[in-house]
């Protein structure tokens, strides 16, 4: 600082003047003058920190570094502008670098992301030209539109025209799911004029008391319910609760028809049971006719009680068959010995019969063997011929 005032800073070029100091003493200036260069190499360090952090656009670091070159050849501070000189250069020139490889990685990304979102559009293309998963593919466009957000760094141009072709695919499914389910609508329409049908069917049956074709008709019924599709939610829970009643109210009034008729049949059972046990005291043996009489009065008080469970029919009947052809056999043997002894031949052919065994018994009584063989054989041939009348007879 010379005696006016005047301030001055040592360069390699020379001394230049940088200001004037008339507020207080000379190395109070100095000073002032020095602060102001401090604060240069603190902007200076900064730079370098944001950029060695990768917090700063290189670019932008670059030409704040460039700046500051230029105007240390009139800045007004006190210090060593050389040795900044060389650190600025030295910044400028790696911050020129790192730019080069941000605007590399830049362009990068910003394939990546037109990549990114041009795969999303093809997507939401393909679900609005091919999809009929309407819900899944609602939700996944819905999806992809929140994942469109995210994605950033796509040049306008190119974003603004992917945008284009997404809304254009999520209008076009809405059109075309608009319109499945307007047809969906009338087709359930048509469903559930054809169920109200099905409805008034089965509540015109519920009444019946013709079991078996009924059954078999709300049996039909409810094959056609199912194979006819679904009516609006609100017509087919209706439609659904009076077809059920209807099918309810049938077979309540069934199983309680059932019921009083398998009360009737097992009641039957025991009946005929008890008539059994009656029937199978009957002795043929003892009297025949009485025992005649009485197999006649089962078998009428056996019609009469009527039928019993399906399962007991079988062994039912085989207990009184077995009476009967007790009852029968019987019979048969007692009008075999009546005809027997009525036929003037077998009484003949006894006669011979009984002589052929006194002759026997005298032939032994005299021990004459040759006589005892004839008189045996004589009264084998008249047995057997006796035995195959009365057989015949």
């Amino acid at each position: 600082m010379d005696a006016e005032g005047t301030v001055y800073v040592r360069t390699a070029e020379g001394d230049r003047a940088i200001g004037s100091w008339q507020a207080g003493t000379a190395e109070e200036g100095l000073h002032h003058y020095q602060r102001r260069y401090d604060d240069l190499v603190t902007e200076v360090e900064l730079l370098e920190a944001r950029l060695n952090g990768g917090m700063s656009d290189a670019a932008h670091t670059k030409s704040s570094a460039a700046r500051l070159r230029e105007s240390l050849a009139t800045a007004a501070v006190i210090g060593d502008l050389a040795a900044l000189a060389t650190r600025l250069d030295t910044l400028i020139e790696s911050s020129s670098a790192k730019a080069d490889e941000q605007k590399a990685a830049k362009a990068r990304a910003r394939e990546e992301a037109t990549a990114r979102k041009q795969a999303l559009v093809a997507e939401a293309e393909d679900i609005a030209t091919n999809s009929t998963q309407w819900k899944v593919a609602g939700d996944r466009l819905r999806d992809i539109l929140a994942e469109w957000k995210t994605i950033r760094g796509v040049d306008r141009k190119t974003d603004t025209e992917l945008w284009r072709r997404y809304a254009a695919a999520r209008d076009g499914f809405s059109r075309r799911r608009g319109s499945h389910f307007a047809g969906l609508d009338a087709q359930r329409k048509q469903v559930q004029a054809i169920k109200e049908q099905l409805v008034t069917e089965a509540e015109e049956l519920a009444e019946s008391t013709d079991w078996q074709a009924t059954a078999a008709r709300l049996k039909q019924l409810m094959a056609d319910w199912k194979a006819a599709g679904r009516a609006p939610r609100d017509a087919e829970e209706q439609l659904w609760k009076r077809f059920r009643a209807a099918q309810d109210t049938f077979f309540a009034h069934r199983s309680a028809t059932f019921s009083e008729r398998d009360a009737e049949l097992k009641g039957n059972q025991t009946k005929k049971e008890e008539l059994l046990a009656e029937a199978e005291r009957i002795d043929p043996e003892t009297d025949l006719r009485a025992a005649q009489a009485a197999m006649r009065d089962v078998q009428a008080r056996w019609d009469e009680i009527g039928r019993v469970p399906r399962e007991a029919v079988a062994h039912l009947d085989r207990r009184l068959r077995a009476v009967e052809e007790r009852v029968r056999v019987a019979a048969d043997a007692e009008w075999r010995r009546g005809s027997v002894e009525s036929n003037p031949l077998l009484a003949q052919m006894r006669e011979q019969v009984a002589k052929a065994e006194k002759q026997l018994e005298r032939a032994r009584a005299q021990g004459d063997q040759r006589r005892i063989a004839e008189a045996e054989k004589a009264l084998a041939s008249k047995r057997q011929f006796l035995n195959l009348a009365e057989q015949a007879g």
